[in-house]
């Protein structure tokens, strides 16, 4: 793999990884507004689950 292929591909990685945060995070908020605890609760445990434990 050429060294140009292999930067998009990190590139597109951690672009995907920023949106599953950004999404995540947005719900998370959303879902504390509307006081659903247990939607928090498994959105809180979504983020551990991929890796993004410091939405919290």
């Amino acid at each position: 793999m050429n060294k140009n292929r292999q930067q998009l591909i990190a590139q597109t990685t951690q672009l995907h990884r920023e949106n599953l945060r950004k999404n995540l995070q947005r719900r998370l908020e959303v879902a504390r507004a509307q006081g659903n605890t247990e939607l928090v609760r498994q959105l809180e445990a979504e983020a551990n689950y991929i890796g993004l434990a410091s939405l919290g």
